[in-house]
C-alpha cells in the first residue's frame, strides 16, 4: 500500500500586501488544488517559503491547511530544518494536528554526516505515528544522501517514501534497486515520467499549484497503463516546467500565479522579484498554454 499515488503540490505561501500570510487566499488555494483532483498537499515546504516563516506562522499554516482540507485529500506537513530539536517540535505538533504524513527536508547549511543525518530522521520517525518522507533535494541542502544513510533509515518502521530531487536518475535507479519498499515520488517537474519508469509512484510538484489536474491525469495515465498519453504530457508541459525554475523557486511560480490572476502576493525577502526579462517570458509560457485561474 503506497502512501499515496499520484500529483502532491507544494503549495505555495499567498501574502498580503503588508507582507503577512494570506488566510483567506489559502483556503481559495486549498478548494482550488481539491477542487482539480490532486492528490496530497504539502503545508509549509520548501515552496511555501518555509525559511522566511516564523516557527508560529508555519505551525498555523499547517494547522490552517489540515482544518481547511477536512481530510478530502492527503495532507503533507513539512516539517524538517537544520536543528534536529525544531524538526521533531515541528513534526509532533503536525501530527498532533492532525497530518497524514510528515516530510522532513535534510539540514542545510550544517551539512549533516551520516551519523547526525540517520539520527535526524530517526528522531523524527519515533516521535510521530504517522508515516515519514525523506526529503532529498541537494542543491538547496548541499547533501546528498548516501545510499547507505536511505537504506538505514528504510529500517525506521515509519519511514515509507522519499521525494527525490537531485535530477540524477541513476541515483534514483539505485534507491529503486537498494530499497523497494520506499515509495519514490519525484521531486523534479521534469522528471515524472522518466522516475515513474523506476518505479516513482508520482510527483510532489511546483507547476501543481497552476496545473495540478493535468498533473494528476499524466501521473494516473501512466499507473493505469496509458503512458504515451502520461509522456505525451510531460512533454507538452516542458516549456511550462522550463519557466518556473528561471529563477529560485517560489519566484516564479507566485509570479505565474499573479499573472493568472490569483493575486497571491510576492515572495518574502531574501527572495526578490522577477527581472523584467524574465517576467516577461513567464507571461509569454501562460499565455502560449492559455492558463487561467
Amino acid at each position: 500500500m503506497s502512501l499515496f499515488e499520484g500529483a502532491g503540490v507544494a503549495l505555495i505561501t499567498p501574502f498580503t500586501k503588508d507582507n503577512q500570510i494570506n488566510y483567506k487566499k489559502l483556503e481559495e488555494l486549498i478548494e482550488f488544488q481539491i477542487a482539480n483532483k490532486i492528490d496530497a498537499i504539502i503545508a509549509a515546504g520548501t515552496t511555501a517559503e518555509s525559511a522566511t516563516l516564523t516557527a508560529q506562522e508555519r505551525m498555523e499554516v499547517i494547522k490552517f491547511c489540515i482544518e481547511v482540507v477536512k481530510k478530502r485529500t492527503i495532507v503533507i506537513a513539512g516539517t524538517g530544518t537544520n536543528n534536529t530539536a525544531t524538526a521533531v517540535e515541528f513534526s509532533k505538533k503536525s501530527y498532533e494536528y492532525g497530518a497524514d504524513i510528515v516530510m522532513a527536508v535534510t539540514p542545510y547549511y550544517n551539512k549533516g554526516n551520516e551519523s547526525g543525518l540517520i539520527d535526524y530522521y530517526t528522531q523524527i520517525a519515533n516521535n510521530v505515528k504517522c508515516p515519514v518522507i525523506i526529503y532529498s533535494v541537494p542543491s538547496r541542502t548541499g547533501v546528498k544522501l548516501s545510499l547507505n544513510v536511505i537504506k538505514t533509515l528504510s529500517e525506521v518502521s515509519n519511514i515509507q517514501g522519499i521525494k527525490e530531487a537531485s535530477g540524477d536518475i541513476g541515483y534514483v535507479a539505485d534507491i529503486a534497486n537498494i530499497v523497494p519498499k520506499l515509495d519514490i515520488y519525484s521531486g523534479n517537474d521534469d522528471m515524472v515520467t522518466p522516475m515513474m519508469a523506476l518505479g516513482a509512484k508520482g510527483v510532489i510538484s511546483v507547476t501543481g499549484n497552476i496545473i495540478p489536474k493535468e498533473n494528476h491525469d499524466m501521473v494516473m495515465n501512466f499507473l493505469n497503463g496509458n503512458v504515451n498519453e502520461s509522456i505525451k504530457a510531460q512533454i507538452k508541459y516542458i516549456d511550462l516546467t522550463r519557466a518556473m525554475f528561471i529563477e529560485t523557486n517560489p519566484v516564479p511560480i507566485k509570479e505565474a500565479m499573479n499573472i493568472m490572476g490569483f493575486d497571491v502576493g510576492e515572495c518574502r525577502s531574501p527572495l526578490g522579484p522577477l527581472t523584467e526579462k524574465n517576467r516577461e517570458l513567464v507571461k509569454q509560457v501562460i499565455n502560449k498554454y492559455n492558463l487561467k485561474k
